[in-house]
C-alpha cells in the first residue's frame, strides 16, 4: 500500500474551478494506476475518473464528468491532479484518490481495484 494525501478541495460557486492534488508517498507511485472517486451525501461512492502510467498516460472518465474534468499526473513529485471545471451543484461530494498499487486487474471503475486511498477532500458547489 502507498500513503495518499489530497488537498485543494473547498467551496466554490456554479460554474467554477477546482484543482485537486493527491500526494503519493511511494517513489514507485509512476507505475501505479491512480483513481478519483467521490462520495457525495447519502450516495455510494462513484468512480469519476482514472489515468494509467503507461500508453502516454491514459485516462478515462465517468459520463456525469465527462469534458469538464481532466486527470494529470507529475511522476516527479509523485502527484496526481483533477482538474474540475465548470462545477455544478451535484458535484458536491468528498473527493478520494486512490491507487492500485497491487495491479489487481479488476476494472478501473470499480473501488475494488484500489487498494491505497487517501483520507478524502471535500468540495461544496453553490447554486
Amino acid at each position: 500500500q502507498v500513503q495518499l494525501v489530497e488537498s485543494g478541495g473547498g467551496l466554490v460557486q456554479a460554474g467554477g474551478s477546482l484543482r485537486l492534488s493527491c500526494a503519493a508517498s511511494e517513489r514507485t507511485f509512476s507505475r501505479f494506476r491512480m483513481g478519483w472517486f467521490r462520495r457525495a451525501p447519502g450516495k455510494e461512492r462513484e468512480f469519476v475518473g482514472v489515468i494509467y502510467w503507461s500508453g502516454g498516460g491514459r485516462t478515462y472518465y465517468a459520463d456525469s464528468v465527462e469534458g469538464r474534468f481532466t486527470i494529470s499526473r507529475d511522476n516527479a513529485k509523485n502527484t496526481v491532479y483533477l482538474q474540475m471545471n465548470s462545477l455544478k451543484p451535484e458535484d458536491t461530494a468528498v473527493y478520494y484518490c486512490a491507487a492500485d498499487t497491487t495491479y489487481s486487474g479488476r476494472y478501473y471503475s470499480s473501488s475494488l481495484a484500489y487498494d491505497s486511498w487517501g483520507q478524502g477532500t471535500q468540495v461544496t458547489v453553490s447554486s
